[in-house]
């Protein structure tokens, strides 16, 4: 029987997991400042983040029989096309509305995760859990400023909004695929997922980036900080964490973002996506921690980001 962890370690997990999403709210920040087109900018975080977690890699053993692993190789790939291209998506979508609304557009890929898995692999899901979904959508709705949306109609904003979309969509479809391929080796997939970025975007990578300038701190602690350090933490405080837990701490992602958007670029949310905010953060917990409408709430499995 595998002993529970003390209450020292679940402080120092909880504790690795706090500073990870703090850490993880500033991407956006980092993207913007670096100066970059979305493309660049998910390069050069898959090329440090790589050589970061390659470096990492070797010195502590993590890689050791990886080319044998056929199955993970094969998962890695695939599911890290559709992350790198799920990066491309956000960075994008962020360029054309602002850091804090896309993110809360974003955080609609737990529930594209539970639709595809019902979908596409066939797992039951509870009508209750479906309500949740679509009161998360409608919290994503309300999170894009539908006022706004209708009285100004600006194209770049709209485009901004459904390429996040799309972002969502990409990245519930790759972690549904990563959930079991890397639930023995998360390290290793997530440093091939790194350099399978690398691979599918070295061509298209702007010129523009080689000149001596602060950038490059930017896109060095995108890669370092957001795809290194972030992901080891994560995977090594979640097994010594309840769902609960990991559930509610998960949120500090965004309100970090809707922080330093405010502070740094004096973006305000309006009532409505603040009303929006609420019902992804209700829809979200009500999902992940299995909560049942009259029959009481019962913790069930989390959808790791």
């Amino acid at each position: 029987m595998t002993s529970l962890p003390g209450r020292g370690d679940s402080r120092a997990a909880l504790l690795q997991l706090l500073f990870a999403e703090l850490l993880i709210g500033s991407v956006g920040v980092f993207v913007h400042e670096s100066g970059q087109d979305a493309v660049t900018a998910v390069f050069y975080r898959c090329l440090f983040g790589g050589l970061f977690l390659l470096v990492l890699g070797l010195a502590r053993g993590y890689l050791r029989g990886l080319w044998q692993d056929r199955a993970l190789l094969r998962g890695a790939v695939f599911s890290g096309i559709l992350l790198v291209l799920n990066w491309v998506a956000l960075f994008a979508g962020m360029a054309r509305s602002s850091i804090g609304v896309a993110t809360l557009v974003y955080h609609f890929f737990p529930f594209v995760m539970l639709i595809l898995a019902a979908l596409l692999q066939g797992e039951r899901t509870h009508p209750a859990d479906l309500g949740w979904t679509l009161l998360g959508f409608i919290g994503v709705a309300c999170s894009a400023d539908p006022l706004k949306l209708w009285r100004d109609a600006d194209t770049s904003y709209l485009i901004g909004i459904g390429l996040t979309l799309l972002g969502a969509l990409l990245c519930g479809a790759s972690l549904l695929m990563s959930r079991t391929i890397g639930r023995e080796r998360p390290f290793a997939l997530v440093m091939i997922q790194c350099w399978v970025g690398v691979l599918m975007l070295a061509g298209f990578s702007s010129p523009g980036v080689f000149h001596v300038g602060t950038h490059w701190w930017w896109l060095c602690g995108l890669g370092v900080i957001h795809s290194g350090i972030v992901y080891m933490l994560f995977y090594s405080s979640y097994p010594r964490l309840p769902v609960v837990t990991i559930a509610v701490v998960a949120f500090v992602y965004p309100l970090v973002t809707l922080l330093l958007d405010y502070l740094i670029y004096g973006h305000r949310l309006a009532p409505v996506q603040l009303a929006g905010l609420a019902l992804i953060v209700a829809g979200t917990l009500g999902v992940n921690l299995k909560w049942r409408l009259g029959a009481g709430r019962r913790v069930g499995k989390a959808v790791s980001t």
